[in-house]
């Protein structure tokens, strides 16, 4: 029979496995945020900066003593994280290199052909140029392959140089160096990726157990379409075959959603506690999220467990946005409890917020306004501005 895991139970082990658990305020060395980075399996990067940088919110949230020259250093001197692409470009342990290598065969066979129909003419000379550049003059920015008369735009209108750099980059033959004002640099895979884990080979068999493994252990429980979803390295056949052959070591549970409804089937590795007092409880002071944090990766998943239902309206026209264009979620304890949209204005030192929805049931009680303010200081300084300000309408009616 299944292990029937209830919500509250669910909820914690989540948020455990995903480092929200311990308090945000240890101390955190340059190790320990290695261990964090490892232990989550990968931390998002996007190029918007509403606040700060999405990279910087997921750790920040989770330990507020966070040095981002310590980040740096684990990028580009001690090689021991590279960026590279889950369901989305991140920032990952080095040592997930040889599974890596299985992407790139994959990728590569199907990105050639429908990337030269796609740039035509041209595209296979900008190819080589591009590549023997690298080679022979070392590191290279995307600004420094642009033509002249090249006008920037989305990725539909890259130039043939743009387009082989994100091929090579794709497909394994290039890395990113280092970010430059926040645009990638460049370089041979073999200039950047330590020999100790660019060089071995591992089996498509050991391929397929890693990034099952590895996924499972930090969503703690799962389906195999979750599973597979987790890394977006292997597809949701290769995870359900591998649940199957791996059913000694797993066992079903069922985990109740938050709102009583039907328990949704999954699997977790034997021995996972069903004690809810074995895993840790979260700290009481809010947090806020970035709409990027892996809590939220799976937005389903992230509805039925806390049901905060959330999608990024950054892509929809602003008439039509439930809430705004980059809406930070609101972590209390095990609950998500409201959504805040704020920017920050380095030229004025200042972190405006502009609204402040709090989810159905949720009361602005005295403390919860307390832990909030206190939380939004601490926000405005890792962003490098002094004072909050809030706007005159910025708390929304009560849902």
């Amino acid at each position: 029979m299944p292990t029937p895991i209830p919500n509250p139970l669910a909820r914690r082990i989540f948020l455990a496995r995903q480092g929200l658990s311990a308090h945000p305020g240890r101390a955190l060395d340059r190790e320990g945020l290695y261990q964090l980075i490892h232990d989550l399996g990968f931390v998002q990067v996007d190029s918007i900066a509403t606040v700060v940088r999405a990279h910087e919110q997921i750790v920040f949230s989770r330990n507020q003593t966070f040095d981002r020259e310590h980040l740096r250093k684990l990028i580009e001197e001690d090689r021991r994280l590279f960026e590279h692409w889950t369901h989305d470009a991140s920032i990952l342990p080095v040592e997930f290199f040889p599974y890596w290598k299985h992407r790139f065969v994959r990728k590569e066979a199907s990105m050639r052909e429908r990337w030269a129909k796609w740039q035509g003419e041209g595209f296979d000379s900008a190819f080589e140029e591009t590549m023997a550049r690298i080679r022979d003059g070392g590191e290279l920015l995307t600004r420094e392959v642009k033509p002249e008369d090249h006008k920037s735009g989305g990725w539909w209108e890259w130039h043939p140089s743009k387009t082989a750099l994100e091929f090579y980059w794709h497909t394994g033959k290039l890395a990113i160096s280092r970010r430059e004002n926040f645009q990638k640099v460049y370089d041979l895979t073999e200039r950047v990726i330590p020999a100790h884990v660019r060089e071995p080979e591992v089996s498509h068999e050991t391929f397929i157990d890693w990034a099952c493994r590895a996924a499972l252990t930090r969503l703690g429980f799962a389906t195999h379409g979750e599973i597979a979803a987790f890394f977006a390295l292997v597809s949701p056949e290769e995870a359900k075959a591998w649940v199957t052959a791996h059913r000694d070591e797993l066992e079903p549970v069922e985990i109740a959603p938050v709102d009583g409804g039907k328990p949704r089937a999954a699997f977790a590795f034997r021995g996972l506690s069903a004690n809810l007092d074995d895993w840790p409880e979260p700290p009481s002071r809010v947090r806020v999220l970035s709409p990027f944090d892996p809590l939220l990766r799976d937005r389903d998943r992230a509805e039925r467990l806390f049901g905060f239902r959330y999608r990024i309206e950054i892509y929809v026209p602003e008439p039509k946005r439930e809430y705004g264009y980059y809406v930070f979620p609101l972590l209390e304890g095990d609950r998500l409890i409201g959504r805040i949209d704020m920017k920050a204005d380095r030229k004025s030192g200042v972190l405006n917020v502009r609204k402040l929805w709090w989810e159905r049931g949720v009361r602005a009680s005295t403390g919860r306004m307390e832990k909030l303010m206190a939380e939004l200081s601490r926000v405005a300084r890792f962003a490098g501005v002094e004072e909050v300000v809030l706007a005159e309408d910025w708390l929304a009616p009560a849902a």
